[in-house]
């Protein structure tokens, strides 16, 4: 694989008290139709056991395009890009992803170490290393509760979500976090600000990493 430059490590995730409360203030709860408390009690009874874990809401419950616009870098709010109209519809592939509203993510890497990897090529790896990629709602809930897990050419993606066609085949494209440059259609007024968007699957780059997880529990 291509030689790829030393990285730092993220720093870790806040307790899940404070994820569940960073949650909340968010109003993540109100959207996957959750009472607040439900949040703090899954958040208190799971905290034993699960160090460094994130606290994600089911895809099912809140899907990527209403968590995208909660990101914040340098007081912009995070976007989906133009040409992906259909984010919704990129779903966990080859992962299973616990049947409840909220779940556990454990493990969490950026992947770093693949960065100019294709997915092609990633996705075999992180199978070798007994890990699962992340989901795109995981990585967009891991970049609200660790912002630093975002940083320029230390970006990702997420390819646990695919788009299965009509046809049973899976889209080229694969879902991604990185930070805008401002350029083309997302507009200056976008520079620095998180975004999804989406890469080819046998395309390489240099800044993305390929997040992924130990596993997942509920």
């Amino acid at each position: 694989m291509p030689d790829t430059p030393s990285t730092e490590a993220v720093p870790p995730l806040p307790p899940l008290a404070a994820q569940a409360e960073r949650l909340i203030e968010l109003g993540v709860h109100e959207l996957a139709g959750l009472p607040a408390d439900a949040v703090r009690t899954f958040a208190e009874e799971a905290d034993s056991g699960h160090g460094d874990a994130l606290l994600a809401v089911h895809p099912d419950r809140v899907p990527a395009s209403a968590l995208a616009p909660l990101l914040r870098r340098d007081d912009k709010a995070g976007f989906v890009v133009v040409d992906m109209p259909d984010v919704d519809l990129f779903t966990p592939c080859a992962v299973e992803v616990p049947d409840a509203p909220l779940y556990l993510v454990k493990g969490v890497d950026r992947g770093d170490h693949m960065a100019n990897w294709s997915p092609d090529e990633a996705l075999p790896a992180l199978t070798k290393e007994d890990r699962t990629p992340l989901i795109l709602t995981e990585g967009i809930h891991w970049v609200l509760q660790q912002p630093a897990a975002l940083e320029r050419n230390r970006c990702f993606m997420t390819i646990g979500s695919r788009l299965r066609k009509a046809n049973g085949t899976l889209d080229a494209r694969t879902p991604a976090i990185w930070i805008s440059n401002g350029t083309g259609r997302d507009g200056r007024e976008r520079r620095n600000a998180p975004k999804v968007g989406w890469c080819w699957w046998n395309n390489r780059h240099t800044w993305l990493g390929f997040a992924s997880t130990t596993g997942r529990a509920h």
